[in-house]
């Protein structure tokens, strides 16, 4: 054996993770959101990046107007319907009233408040009673005990609840309750049901409510099938949550920004990019100039720096949401009948699917749908939401939200008294050729909200 020193010319690929590859890889894979609060961080680290503004800025009227040019006032008067004040009209835009735009509302606190200033009480019970709201949790329930307020304040429980039941008469009806039940039985009270039965169903018989168990409910209390339901269906309409209506929850509310839009315009589907959810950027004007101007050896060095990594954040939104562009117009392109015909439309589809059809890998296309939205004729979807697994038939496959939509189609019409169980809606399902296993069908019930057949069942 013989060892010894050589040199070799060998040629080999690797994949090498370039930061410039992490940060696209990153861009890609950013909500709206996230890419907005990156870029902002960007702006400020880099004096080289300027986001571009729509509007243009003018120092006088006169700039304005020659800025506009001469005005072709024949062309200009064509395009109203006649010769008044009416301008012309799209009836694809959706039209907004900006007086339904409320800046603030009044919290159940306040309500609350200005209610028991409006009392006529003295002084003693306001103070009781504003201690008493503060304890009123978002959804209008009390939290703090009657007995240690009135030990704080010293005074009598008997006076404190008083006060509790003056504030349980202001709006909305239900409020300052200390628990469900009697969260309910003061909205019964209120609207003047006067039924015995009533209250031994709210104060007893409230699980057996939530399960169904009418039949229980009937032997105990010795009353007909038929008012058990009525009084059931009654008990229904009551609000368990008093306070939710009000702003105390504003913050839970979540808002979601399309990244796209689909639009049905002259027969033809057009996809939109919206742009807030990527601004437009471009190159500061001013460092651009430095540069070209060449003085100081350092300052341009550093400038030279920003300025590639700003082109390369430019270069990774626009791949970004030419990424985007691609996927969404390959959905379209599978899922042409989900748009003209709606749920009962969509086939199933995967990742792998669109990634060979728009020349991708399936991490890339997987990134570029990750948190992404997708505003179109039929609603908001998530881009994920057209990427659903199928179930043989006769004939085709069908993707598993369609067997959903036929399976709530079947709850709707079926006969209350007698609900299909699962067994039922599988044997169905087969005779129209959608073979589907029984757990398979309580499993996409569930995912739906859909009670079983005992839960649905009314006499």
């Amino acid at each position: 054996m013989q060892l010894g020193y050589n040199l070799t010319l060998e040629q080999t690929q690797k994949l090498v993770m370039t930061p410039e590859l992490r940060q696209a890889i990153q861009l890609l894979q950013f909500t709206n959101q996230e890419l907005n609060e990156y870029l902002e961080e960007q702006i400020q680290e880099n004096p080289m990046l300027d986001i571009s503004s729509i509007e243009e800025k003018h120092e006088s009227i006169d700039e304005l107007d020659r800025d506009k040019g001469d005005i072709d006032w024949k062309e200009y008067i064509e395009q109203y319907e006649d010769t008044g004040y009416r301008p012309q009209i799209d009836r694809n835009e959706e039209e907004y009233n900006y007086e339904n735009f409320i800046t603030e509302s009044q919290s159940l606190r306040e309500y609350l408040l200005f209610q028991l200033n409006t009392a006529r009480i003295d002084e003693v019970d306001r103070g009781i009673g504003n201690i008493l709201i503060e304890s009123i949790d978002e959804n209008g329930y009390l939290m703090g005990e009657l007995d240690q307020i009135a030990s704080d304040l010293a005074i009598a429980i008997a006076r404190v609840e008083n006060v509790l039941h003056l504030i349980q008469t202001f709006e909305p009806i239900g409020v300052g309750a200390r628990n469900l039940k009697e969260c309910l039985l003061i909205q019964v009270r209120n609207d003047g049901y006067i039924d015995s039965h009533i209250e031994l169903l709210i104060e007893e018989h409230l699980e057996d409510i939530a399960n169904n168990r009418l039949t229980k409910i009937s032997k105990e209390l010795d009353i007909g099938l038929e008012e058990v339901q009525f009084l059931c269906d009654y008990i229904r309409t009551l609000e368990p949550k008093p306070g939710r209506a009000y702003s105390d929850n504003i913050d839970d509310v979540k808002y979601i920004i399309p990244d796209a839009t689909i639009r049905f315009i002259d027969g033809e589907y057009i996809i939109l990019l919206n742009d807030i959810t990527g601004p437009r950027l471009n190159i500061n004007h001013f460092y651009r100039n430095l540069i070209r101007q060449k003085g100081d050896s350092s300052a341009s060095e550093y400038l030279t720096e920003k300025l590639n990594s700003a082109m390369w954040i430019i270069r990774s939104i626009e791949q970004r949401r030419q990424t985007i562009y691609n996927v969404i117009e390959s959905i379209l392109k599978f899922q042409r009948d989900f748009f003209d015909k709606g749920k009962l439309g969509l086939k199933p589809l995967t990742l792998k699917e669109v990634a060979e059809d728009i020349g991708m890998h399936e991490s890339t296309v997987s990134r570029a749908t990750s948190g992404k939205y997708v505003q179109t004729p039929r609603g908001l979807y998530e881009l994920k939401y057209f990427f659903t697994s199928g179930v043989s038939t006769d004939g085709q496959d069908m993707s598993s939200t369609s067997i959903k939509v036929l399976i709530k189609e079947l709850i709707d019409e079926e006969d209350s008294k007698k609900p299909y169980s699962d067994q039922r809606i599988t044997d169905i399902l087969k005779k129209k050729g959608i073979q589907i296993s029984r757990r398979t069908v309580a499993k996409y019930r569930d995912e739906l909200e859909i009670p079983s057949s005992t839960m649905r069942r009314r006499y």
